[in-house]
């Protein structure tokens, strides 16, 4: 371990250089957590010296105080993502959470999407996802094994175009909705290791949502990533309760979603047959949700 003091809590946050990562990375480190700061861009320059998005939000944490290093693996890499996590334990000693957030967009409609824009949207949102967690579960796993108590946490980004969908986003919104898939997972395999897992949806102005607006002469920034950053917090804490749930997250507001709710549920004393089913369903199916029933101020 390079670091002299010994963290009591170790973070990694996948995309941490811009945007949400970053103000997710920020708001950990002011609660007392070393951050591994993920993001693919960035080099070594002509003395040595590391730059890039990483390195300055690694540069902004340690100014404040904080513990932080910085990490370019590419998270949708298997071994890279493994890498990734052993970068965390070699550094501060340990791991308590991950927090997977970074992403794409290569945003087309359906008929007019390559295979290309399909591969890589999936590759970063659900394998990017998937390759770090896998790493962490099996190091959190080897901890408990050998008799170390573990608290962990994984915190998954999926996104109302996930559970709704949303024009030009197949790609992506597959993607999300299988996030869902995962972190449920997640949830019920890690129980017996002490690994909770949890899904957010955020709504924020980032570089792949750049069209986020407040509406004229408002005064508070609903958007700011920043607003988001205090659930990921209390999610990443060692006494938070919450497994198996889904938020979704902007502005001053919170709303725990359950997409697994039944919303009709019909019974019949006979066998069904198509024209009963047609007859018991036609007018009770329920209204298909829109993003703005969520996010009234959403403006793309």
């Amino acid at each position: 371990m390079s670091n002299e003091q010994t963290p009591s809590r170790v973070a990694i946050v996948t995309g941490a250089g811009r945007g949400l990562g970053r103000a997710y990375a920020m708001a950990l480190a002011q609660d007392g957590v070393a951050v591994v700061v993920n993001d693919l861009g960035g080099a070594l320059d002509g003395s040595g010296k590391d730059s890039g998005p990483a390195a300055e939000v690694v540069a902004e944490i340690e100014a404040a105080g904080g513990q932080a290093v910085a990490s370019h693996h590419d998270v949708a890499d298997w071994d890279e993502a493994g890498g990734m996590v052993a970068l965390a334990v070699e550094t501060f000693g340990r791991l308590d959470v991950l927090v997977n957030n970074a992403g794409i967009l290569r945003d087309k409609m359906f008929a007019n999407m390559s295979q290309e824009d399909w591969d890589a949207v999936v590759r970063v949102h659900l394998k990017g996802h998937a390759a770090p967690a896998h790493h962490a579960m099996a190091h959190w796993r080897a901890e408990v094994k050998a008799g170390r108590e573990v608290a962990a946490s994984v915190v998954s980004t999926t996104s109302l175009a996930g559970m709704l969908g949303n024009f030009g986003q197949a790609n992506y919104a597959s993607a999300k909705m299988a996030v869902v898939g995962l972190s449920h997972t997640l949830a019920r395999e890690g129980e017996r290791y002490g690994i909770r897992s949890n899904a957010v949806s955020p709504s924020a102005r980032t570089r792949i949502e750049e069209n986020l607006g407040n509406g004229e002469g408002a005064t508070y920034d609903v958007f700011n990533p920043a607003n988001v950053a205090p659930l990921i917090c209390w999610l990443a804490r060692a006494d938070c309760p919450a497994t198996g749930q889904v938020f979704h997250a902007y502005g001053r507001r919170i709303e725990v979603l359950n997409p697994t709710a039944i919303a009709v549920d019909l019974q019949s004393d006979e066998d069904w047959t198509v024209d009963s089913v047609g007859e018991a369903l036609a007018d009770r199916l329920p209204r298909r949700a829109e993003i703005t029933d969520f996010v009234p101020e959403f403006n793309r």
